[in-house]
């Protein structure tokens, strides 16, 4: 698969000390430079009929990522404004459960090789 197809990127969640992690594979023949994952403002599980995203989470920009590589991204999750511990994690919300709809959108842009600046959406979430 090369980058003009426009989906270079798949997803899987792994599971390490005992966290969920994301790892990002680079299904190009290309380096890409600039990772970066938007922030997820997760919907608000304790609230009937929703409310006030209380939680969200942020990924850290990569600076690269090679050509068929994988790599694990860091992460944090927020809850009213404050970091939580890992116990508090909330990546696994967003692992995709089968027959479930995904709400929740990975939106990733990144720097191809050229300099110019690309864009995917791997929708996810259960």
């Amino acid at each position: 698969m090369n980058d003009r197809s426009g989906k270079p990127f798949k997803i899987r969640f792994t599971e390490a000390d005992a966290r969920t992690t994301l790892e990002l594979m680079n299904m190009s023949d290309q380096t890409f430079k600039a990772i970066e994952i938007l922030t997820i403002f997760l919907k608000d599980e304790d609230t009937p009929g929703g409310g006030p995203s209380q939680a969200h989470i942020k990924f850290e920009a990569v600076k690269s990522i090679q050509a068929k590589e994988n790599i694990a991204l860091p992460h944090r999750t927020w809850i009213n404004g404050k970091p939580v511990r890992d116990e508090q994690d909330q990546l696994e919300r967003l692992r995709v459960v089968e027959g479930l709809p995904n709400p929740y959108v990975l939106d990733i842009s990144w720097q191809d090789a050229e300099g110019k600046t690309r864009f995917q959406r791997i929708p996810v979430g259960h």
